[in-house]
């Protein structure tokens, strides 16, 4: 069971199903600010739903699971980061990840991603991770941006978002040698 701590009281730790009431109140409180970007956020209608999602991850073996983790500050549910599309095989997967607006312009996520990237890189082996990004969402976009991610080109259409349109995005990643050679986070 993986966790970490940073500053301004930040933490990670993996996702449980006993974080489903608290993951769907924050997703159900905050569904219209989620939506912009997140779609997912429509198929979460009720805590049920949340359930079914952190139990069909956590059906999974650990060493093939998509991991995804709780964001905490002093305790208190900010959001999630994680794993998606993993392919163990070409050693690369995809970071995925959202804040509650009231936690963001911290540089939580930034760090957080960080960790998460060599926390892939060198335990779990991969070689490559990606993230995706509408190109509308400045605030994600900064993220990969800040990392040294290397922006490889658009993807037209990519994702469909809640109300129906389908957005750009923009492709990043970054290699393990490069994750290696950070001096910082």
């Amino acid at each position: 069971m993986h966790t970490a701590k940073f500053e301004n009281g930040f933490s990670i730790r993996e996702a449980e199903i006993s974080d489903a009431d608290t993951i769907w109140q924050a997703i159900d409180s905050h569904r219209e600010y989620l939506a912009r970007w997140l779609p997912f956020v429509p198929a979460i209608t009720r805590r049920e739903d949340e359930v079914a999602f952190l139990s069909s991850t956590l059906d999974i073996p650990y060493e093939a699971r998509n991991i995804v983790f709780v964001i905490e500050q002093h305790g208190v549910f900010c959001g999630l980061a994680g794993f998606v599309n993993t392919d163990r095989t070409n050693c690369r997967t995809e970071i995925g990840y959202w804040l509650l607006p009231q936690f963001q312009r911290q540089g939580a996520m930034t760090r957080i991603v960080a960790h998460l990237c060599r926390w892939a890189a060198l335990e779990r082996k991969m070689n490559r991770i990606q993230i995706r990004c509408a190109t509308g969402n400045t605030r994600s976009n900064a993220i990969p941006k800040r990392l040294g991610f290397s922006l490889e080109g658009v993807e037209r259409a990519g994702e469909k978002l809640a109300d129906g349109t389908f957005a750009d995005s923009n492709v990043y990643s970054i290699l393990k040698h490069e994750i290696e050679q950070w001096k910082t986070y």
